[in-house]
């Protein structure tokens, strides 16, 4: 069994790519909430805006966040783990090239998982 530890991502998370577009879910719907707002579970999607990426001038914007959480924390909301600051994601553009990990502020309050 594997284990992992981390901060339980919600919507108070600030989120950004590597080249510091905003990260942000597209829908946040899980029935659990922290300080009154949606926890993130593996089933959301999220959207990345205002990404200044370019590649020799060309702009490749990231567009989205792909989460790969790790089933070591066992905490879940409706089957599905919750997202913690520490689970892998990549960034990626409208190509699915992967950019780069989100940043994910962890001086945020939240619920530790260990």
């Amino acid at each position: 069994m594997s284990t992992s530890s981390g901060t339980i991502v919600s919507a108070a998370a600030i989120l950004r790519c590597p080249h510091g577009g905003r990260a942000a879910a597209a829908h946040a719907h899980a029935p659990v909430r922290l300080d009154g707002l949606p926890v993130h579970t593996a089933s959301d999607a999220f959207v990345v805006t205002g990404c200044p990426h370019t590649v020799d001038g060309v702009p490749h914007p990231c567009t989205t966040v792909r989460w790969s959480p790790q089933p070591g924390c066992g905490v879940r909301v409706g089957g599905l783990p919750v997202l913690l600051d520490t689970s892998a994601a990549q960034c990626l553009g409208a190509a699915l090239v992967p950019q780069g990990a989100p940043v994910v502020d962890a001086a945020l309050k939240g619920v530790t998982c260990r």
